[in-house]
């Protein structure tokens, strides 16, 4: 008999869960809380485009989408740096042919949408998870004015940071959950294209204009315009509480972002329109209860200062349908060796993300950490088995994200030694790479 398996949240990781399954010969069910994004204007208060990048993109062309995700993907093969007085500097992500990519979160979403209807996958819209009762595998739900009750083999909750189904988890004995808001909260904003209707800025980089305690970002989108994403302080000096009238806003972009007031035509409007949502880090354990598990930002939320949030979820979906090709079925012992596989890269991510925050709104226009990045991609390009670094490593390669943070976390204190010595600046060439790679 075909197993029955209901996914809750019909978002990125969801849809893509549930290809996967479908594709496998699982009578899929997908329940959601929101409308249909198909036949919505809106996209749920989340970021309009996101970084897909190598283990997202593995994850897609596992179920047969790689040529459709390129057409909709614009290559960001580095940063651009913004300093105060306008200067530009662009900082490669790795060697050539690297790049991230910037996709809509809202095309992406239809596209895994409509493969999963192609691949046999029921939806329900509207349906708002109340209770997940995983002794019995059966979840309710609110849907208009009744509630409804459904019975399957297996549950997989991949709904989101706010998870009805972790929730529920939660309740039940035993079960671990931490939550982390940093101080900085954020505001969608939006560059347009220019006058002749083409990209105001360069469209394959990552735009940062790095401030200290706070930044702006800039992302690009297929329709020549930029998504901005201002990063600021609740509280404080500068901070959001303190611009509260648009002569407020104008001022602090005048002063801290220049270069980029006269390329946001509608820079107030969007800031009072657009809201200021909070940052936060989830921590739970376990994923896996009976025939229950957590996937995604469900299991293990994070913010987005590694572009990787996507990426992670992506990769979980991967993994447990690796193990189910492995194992031949999805069953038990299948759920628990994926949380036993997943939870330690997923506590790694969470650390490297909130440390890439500090390094990309205070590090990037730092000289010292420029030269470092320098000296990295020479020991790079000399020994290229040996020293690759750990941006590479997290966005470029299939390592574990725990094994990735480990090595990052030895390179970083052989370059704080490296980084003492005396004239570093001047001689930093005459280096003796290979005994620096030999600590490693």
């Amino acid at each position: 008999m075909t197993k029955k398996v209901t996914i809750l949240g019909a978002g990125l990781v969801g849809s893509l869960l549930s290809i996967f399954l479908a594709k496998k010969g699982y009578k899929v069910t997908t329940y959601e809380s929101r409308p249909d994004y198909r036949k919505s204007t809106t996209v749920g208060g989340r970021s309009i485009n996101l970084a897909l990048s190598h283990r997202g993109l593995k994850a897609l062309n596992a179920v047969g989408l790689d040529d459709e995700i390129k057409s909709r993907c614009i290559p960001m093969p580095g940063r651009m740096i913004h300093a105060l007085d306008g200067q530009l500097d662009f900082h490669a992500y790795g060697k050539e042919g690297e790049y991230i990519n910037s996709i809509s979160r809202s095309g992406l979403n239809e596209l895994l949408l409509d493969e999963a209807e192609k691949a046999g996958v029921e939806f329900y819209f509207n349906h708002k998870c109340i209770n997940v009762d995983y002794k019995h595998t059966t979840a309710q739900f609110e849907f208009e004015d009744r509630k409804v009750e459904i019975e399957a083999d297996f549950i997989l909750g991949a709904d989101g940071a706010y998870s009805a189904m972790r929730s529920s988890m939660m309740r039940s004995e035993r079960f671990n959950y931490e939550q982390h808001y940093i101080t900085a909260g954020y505001k969608e904003l939006h560059i347009p294209p220019n006058a002749e209707g083409d990209f105001a800025i360069d469209p394959n980089a990552l735009h940062i204009w790095p401030r200290g305690k706070y930044m702006l970002i800039a992302l690009p989108n297929l329709d020549k315009s930029f998504t901005v994403t201002l990063f600021l302080p609740f509280e404080g000096e500068k901070s959001f509480e303190n611009l509260q009238t648009e002569k407020d806003v104008s001022a602090f972009f005048e002063a801290d972002f220049g270069d980029s007031v006269s390329l946001m035509p509608n820079l107030t409007q969007d800031f009072f329109t657009n809201p200021t949502s909070g940052l936060v880090t989830i921590r739970c354990y376990p994923w896996v209860k009976e025939n229950c598990a957590l996937l995604g930002d469900a299991a293990h939320a994070i913010v987005p200062f590694y572009g990787q949030g996507m990426n992670a979820g992506f990769e979980d979906c991967h993994v447990l349908s690796r193990l189910i090709d492995t194992h031949g079925e999805l069953n038990q012992s299948v759920l628990q060796e994926y949380q036993e596989l997943r939870k330690p890269d997923a506590e790694a991510v969470a650390d490297l993300a909130l440390y890439n925050f500090i390094e990309m709104r205070d590090k990037v226009a730092d000289p010292k950490f420029i030269l470092q990045k320098k000296i990295e991609k020479k020991l790079n390009e000399l020994f290229p088995e040996k020293w690759l670094p750990l941006y590479s490593m997290v966005t470029f390669s299939d390592l574990r994200y725990s094994e990735a943070l480990a090595i990052g976390k030895k390179q970083q204190e052989i370059m704080d030694k490296v980084m003492e010595y005396p004239g570093i600046e001047i001689a930093w060439q005459n280096l003796d790479f290979a005994s620096i790679v030999n600590q490693l």
